[in-house]
């Protein structure tokens, strides 16, 4: 739909229905300006977060008979 057509669809609706439209147009613009803002990552923010095994690298007892 271009432009045009959208504005002409709203023009010719009722003055509260207009009121709506443009409320939630506020809404999605706000909705959007909210979504764009991207924190930046700080290095090491996890750490501690996830903890390995001391034994992480060792070989699986499962896998023993295929080594």
């Amino acid at each position: 739909m271009s432009d045009i057509q959208l504005y002409s669809q709203i023009s010719s609706l009722p003055s509260d229905l207009k009121r709506q439209v443009s409320e939630f147009v506020s809404s999605l613009k706000k909705k959007s300006n909210s979504s764009k803002k991207i924190k930046e990552r700080q290095f090491g923010y996890a750490k501690g977060f996830f903890k390995t095994a001391d034994d992480f690298d060792e070989p699986l007892e499962d896998f023993r008979e295929y080594m």
